[in-house]
């Protein structure tokens, strides 16, 4: 009988161990499985996070006038302007604006604006290639509740060819133009680099 006991307690010890490591196995497991749940929970809310400040930010922008951001010295250069200011959360500032002018007058004007650094800013307007702005605009669209900013201007700026681009950087500006030629209408986005 004793050649019998040992080797049944050493089988049933084994047994156990086993069911011992597959429960660890388990739980280690089911903790990790968690930890992971918990860590994707965490990066998901900080985005929600970002993405919100962000919304917030535009949709709670303030009303601005183009003269503020550009004094014209009492003689008007731009008509009918609408402009919002607004901050990111990364703290940068940026002004969007929609008004009438005539390009002949508005970038000899911009170019004329004051620079804090001459060394950094342009002298003259360039015109540029505007799909990257289309792209832009369009993935920056895609993530903004409706009615936070009329985007219909954007598949006009798509289909019409006569839509012309230009950039210019007047330190700490830095202001990307958006010219349509057939009725005068400009979208200018101005960036306030610090």
């Amino acid at each position: 009988m004793k050649k019998y006991i040992l080797p049944v307690i050493s089988a049933l010890l084994l047994i156990s161990c086993n069911k011992i490591e597959e429960k660890i196995d388990q739980t280690v497991q089911k903790t990790t499985e968690t930890v992971q749940q918990k860590a994707q929970q965490a990066v998901e809310e900080t985005v929600k996070k970002t993405v919100s400040e962000s919304i917030n930010s535009l949709t709670n922008s303030e009303n601005v006038k183009f003269n503020q951001v550009f004094p014209d010295g009492g003689k008007p250069v731009v008509s009918e302007d609408t402009g919002k200011k607004f901050k990111f959360p990364n703290g940068s500032e940026g002004y969007i604006f929609k008004y009438k002018s005539d390009i002949a007058v508005l970038l000899p004007f911009m170019e004329k604006q004051p620079s804090s650094d001459e060394n950094k800013s342009d002298k003259t307007a360039r015109k540029i290639d505007g799909q990257s702005i289309i792209d832009k605009i369009s993935f920056v669209s895609k993530f903004l509740p409706e009615n936070t900013f009329d985007t219909g201007f954007l598949e006009d700026i798509k289909n019409d060819k006569s839509i012309e681009y230009y950039k210019l950087k007047r330190f700490p500006n830095t202001s990307t133009i958006i010219y349509n030629p057939k009725n005068q209408t400009i979208i200018q986005y101005v960036e306030v680099n610090k």
